[in-house]
């Protein structure tokens, strides 16, 4: 009877801990990285430091991302997605361009959720001219 009472607690706090894991984003939650490189999101730069990311209280479809070290805060318009795997931690996701990155999404670790970010001017721009790119991710953790 003991260890049922166990299983049970047990069983409650793993499936908590699940559930708080594959919940969307929302404005309670924050995502932080240490960004290694300045980065473009809605055709504004932000310098390199830790980023912190989360959903905008208003409005599931935009991000506020700020760089306190830099003073630089900025809001960006999102799409959510739901992929066919979920992602084993969160990131921030970039296309790089030479020198240039450029901030095209959010992973939501323990979930299969992704946040968008519409291309930038500056990155369609490199993309017409045919540029090649990579995918960097940057690993977050979630505060």
């Amino acid at each position: 009877m003991k260890q049922a009472k166990w299983m049970v607690a047990v069983a409650l706090v793993v499936l908590s801990g699940m559930a708080m894991a594959a919940a969307q984003l929302d404005s309670s939650y924050k995502i932080v990285a240490q960004v290694p490189f300045e980065f473009v999101v809605a055709d504004k730069i932000v310098p390199a430091g830790q980023c912190v990311v989360q959903v905008a209280p208003m409005d599931d479809n935009t991000l506020m991302i700020h760089n306190w070290g830099a003073m630089v805060a900025l809001f960006s318009p999102a799409s959510r997605t739901e992929g066919r795997q979920g992602a084993s931690q969160y990131a921030l996701v970039f296309n790089h361009y030479g020198d240039r990155y450029f901030l095209t999404g959010i992973k939501i670790g323990g979930s299969k959720i992704t946040y968008r970010v519409p291309e930038s001017k500056g990155e369609s721009e490199l993309r017409a001219q045919n540029a090649s790119g990579t995918q960097e991710i940057v690993l977050a953790s979630l505060k």
